[in-house]
């Protein structure tokens, strides 16, 4: 045997590990792109005579038994068109969804899907939310109105100046950037200076995204918030739900290529191994 043979046999080897790096640093970078194709949804039950719900998109149940208030953690969901359908809790797939609505969603952009409206009109309100963190000291805030029977409203500071104006049922307001404290705020009807809603005592925590929802009928208008939290970079998702959408076809692809890449450089290398010593004890 050749002596050349064992330093061809290193070469070679050298040269296929370096090719399955490369194809590996490939395959990541598209997992990477495969991921940046997303967006981030999350739910909201604001329809005050509605019973419990479970939330489908494409099909597929992601959110189960979502209670009147309740606000879901963003789940990321891949662009594109997506339907989403609404069922009282424990229903069956097959049930005539109460709300059925097709959505648009696009990479890099986060939602908010809230169900709106008394169980007889329920309607879907699709709002696309600003997670874009906000300066030093600075905290955003947002206004919606899903109180049903509640005229359109003014969002003021207690003895001071409307921050939002005339803010109709179904509408949201523009996302604000205030300063970092502790407010006090009214919802008023729309040129009144009759409280509708105290806010009292609102702590706006700097580098977090805070929408407060009006929910409920007027008899019982209670303000119900969610908030991004500064830690999470703005638009991350807090603990999102396992959904199906955690990972796409492409993040597998790229997992299970690089395992099987990885075991056949293993594999090579150990038989090269072997090799050598036979080859040494001969």
């Amino acid at each position: 045997m050749s002596l050349t043979q064992p330093v061809k046999m290193t070469r070679m080897l050298l040269a296929l590990s370096l090719l399955a790096g490369v194809f590996a640093l490939f395959l990541t970078a598209q997992s990477a792109h495969a991921q940046a194709a997303t967006g981030k949804v999350r739910v909201a039950h604001l329809s005050p005579d509605a019973p419990a719900v479970d939330i489908y998109v494409d099909g597929n149940k992601v959110l189960n038994n979502v209670a009147f208030k309740a606000v879901s953690s963003y789940l990321p969901v891949p662009a594109g068109q997506h339907r989403f359908e609404v069922r009282p809790a424990g229903a069956a797939a097959s049930t005539k969804a109460v709300i059925d609505a097709n959505a648009n969603i696009e990479a890099g952009k986060d939602y908010t899907v809230a169900a709106i409206n008394t169980l007889d009109k329920i309607q879907p309100l699709v709002l696309v939310d600003d997670n874009t963190t906000p300066g030093a000291g600075k905290a955003k805030v947002r206004v919606v109105h899903a109180s049903p029977d509640a005229p359109a409203v003014d969002v003021a500071v207690k003895g001071g100046p409307v921050l939002i104006n005339n803010l109709a049922f179904g509408k949201a307001s523009d996302t604000l950037t205030v300063d970092a404290k502790t407010y006090d705020l009214e919802v008023r009807p729309t040129g009144t200076t009759t409280v509708a809603l105290p806010l009292n005592g609102v702590s706006l925590n700097a580098g977090n995204i805070y929408t407060v929802f009006a929910a409920d009928k007027v008899a019982n208008l209670t303000p119900v918030v969610a908030a991004v939290p500064a830690a999470q970079g703005g638009a991350t998702p807090t603990a999102a739900p396992a959904t199906g959408f955690g990972g796409t076809a492409q993040d597998n692809l790229t997992f299970g290529l690089v395992a099987i890449l990885t075991l056949a450089l293993v594999a090579g290398l150990a038989s090269f191994g072997l090799w050598r010593r036979s080859v040494a004890r001969k």
